[in-house]
């Protein structure tokens, strides 16, 4: 029997594999180390990773969230990492939307006004005419960019190197990114991606522009992002920051022309059902010799 953690317990799993849901702080050294395949609580962090030390019989870590650089210190032989790619390209897309709505229309202000009693009527921007970029030529940026078709917008996608006439590579990024009016941001954190938007490139884009942060924190820096927004040069919708969780005296809460949501990209009703589907793929395929799903290298 192979045996799997996973925080659901109610997975249909081949036979050949012993399903263990017990919270894993609540699992002894001893069970610890007959794991095989471990699925990390989703957003559980470093508290949900630690236990891979334990796991001497470790080989598959499956993560449920698209991003592994937080697992990256848990390398070692004979450990293979999967992600989840697909898995939150819904969800994340859908909140990517809101986030641009809210921002055009201030929604964030009537919500505000509204707990004053304040009726202020006034035309807001909208999506209607924008140019838009997207950073990033994933399975998330591919669905952005699908939700974005309804509104009549094309977006211009921007990846490491140039695909087709749709991708540019982004070395090309600089030369238009004043053309921009809303810029979304869906990457990985790598070395290559951290502080992508720097005070320098910040400082290119059109004034008034909207800048959307659904990857991961660190791709902006965090002071260029609060002098922009400070002098008005830029707005923003971010639901991830650099640090995170933001504490409460952060200067970021207090900034103008910011909304901030905590981090909840691919955190909606529509992440279960993908997420089981996905790790009872996973052990389908492993039982039948099938190649398994997003391997990672690392």
């Amino acid at each position: 029997m192979t045996k799997i953690w996973c925080q659901w317990g109610d997975l249909a799993l081949p036979p050949s594999f012993d399903l263990i849901s017990t919270p894993i702080n609540h699992l002894g050294d001893e069970e610890l180390e007959e794991i095989e395949i471990y699925v990390p609580l989703y957003m559980g962090g470093l508290p949900a990773l630690s236990p891979i030390v334990k796991m001497k019989k470790l080989k598959i870590l499956q993560l449920l969230m698209a991003g592994y650089e937080d697992a990256l210190a848990f390398k070692r032989a004979g450990i293979k990492l999967f992600n989840a790619r697909g898995v939150h390209d819904f969800s994340t897309a859908e909140l990517t939307l809101g986030l641009v709505i809210s921002s055009l229309r201030g929604i964030d202000e009537f919500v505000r006004n509204k707990d004053q009693g304040i009726w202020d009527h006034k035309r807001n921007d909208s999506i209607f005419g924008k140019s838009v970029a997207i950073v990033g030529a994933g399975s998330v940026a591919a669905k952005i960019e699908n939700f974005l078709e309804p509104f009549g917008v094309k977006p211009t996608c921007f990846a490491r190197s140039a695909r087709d006439r749709r991708i540019r590579g982004i070395s090309e990024l600089d030369d238009l990114i004043s053309n921009f009016d809303i810029i979304i941001l869906a990457v990985p954190l790598t070395t290559e991606t951290k502080d992508l938007f720097d005070a320098k490139r910040i400082s290119r884009m059109k004034p008034g522009a909207l800048l959307v942060n659904v990857s991961r924190g660190p791709v902006v820096n965090t002071e260029a992002l609060l002098n922009a927004l400070t002098s008005g040069h830029i707005r923003a919708a971010i639901d991830v920051t650099d640090p995170e969780p933001l504490p409460s005296d952060h200067p970021l809460w207090r900034a103008p022309n910011l909304i901030i949501s905590p981090h909840v990209g691919g955190d909606s009703a529509a992440f279960e059902p993908h997420g089981r589907k996905l790790v009872e793929e996973q052990c389908r395929r492993l039982e039948v010799g099938e190649p398994l799903l997003n391997q990672v290298a690392w």
